[in-house]
């Protein structure tokens, strides 16, 4: 999306996001964090972000300018696909959503409730690291995936390419079946960390990158 801003009797021409599949990870990652700021921070950096506004023409727009662009900006998010992508591919290498949740392992399970607890914002990379990994072989529509070892921490620089869009669609996919999973094992530190993990998600889903207060 093409903005122009006239300035000293110059005009200039930017870019603002087309999509929401256009923020990476890395950038959503950030666009969270400004949420902890005042509003006016949040707005010049969620702008910068998400555009190659330089900071002084940000700072030099109208409220109404800043207003507008950030509905703009809501709206791309709230067009966003929330459907699952099973396969990304990321720098050549093509990784698989986890095959079958049903058989996660208390490793992998475990690793992501430490991730949770820790602080989901500061870990989605590597929570996503777990439950993406790279594709071994491919039959149609299934695919098996590496093995879980615990070593997630290279994958996770990868996975910060990533797209928001499939980590937001990732991300519920896994709350919503462990949901189901700890009402099914009636496990209390599955509940607990569903927990945890619907009110940051709620959060996040709710507020991350709309740029509006």
């Amino acid at each position: 999306m093409k903005l122009k801003i006239e300035q000293e009797g110059q005009i200039n021409e930017f870019t603002l996001i087309n999509k929401w599949s256009d923020v990476t990870l890395e950038s959503w990652g950030k666009l969270v964090d400004f949420k902890k700021e005042s509003p006016t921070e949040e707005a010049l950096k969620t702008i910068a972000t998400l555009s190659d506004i330089p900071q002084k023409y940000i700072k030099a727009l109208s409220i109404k300018d800043v207003a507008k662009i950030l509905s703009n900006l809501a709206e791309i998010q709230a067009e966003e696909s929330t459907l699952l992508q099973r396969i990304i591919k990321l720098e050549g290498v093509e990784y698989g959503f986890h095959p079958n949740l049903d058989e996660i392992t208390l490793g992998e399970y475990a690793d992501i409730e430490h991730l949770i607890e820790s602080g989901f914002e500061e870990n989605m990379a590597n929570i996503i690291a777990i439950l993406y990994r790279p594709i071994l072989s491919k039959d149609g529509s299934s695919y098996t995936i590496e093995a879980y070892d615990g070593n997630y921490d290279e994958r996770a620089n990868v996975i910060k390419n990533m797209k928001a869009q499939e980590v937001q669609s990732s991300l519920l996919f896994f709350w919503n079946f462990g949901s189901v999973l700890s009402m099914t094992m009636q496990s209390c530190s599955m509940e607990r960390m569903n927990k945890m993990m619907k009110e940051n998600l709620t959060e996040i889903l709710q507020n991350g990158g709309d740029g509006s207060e």
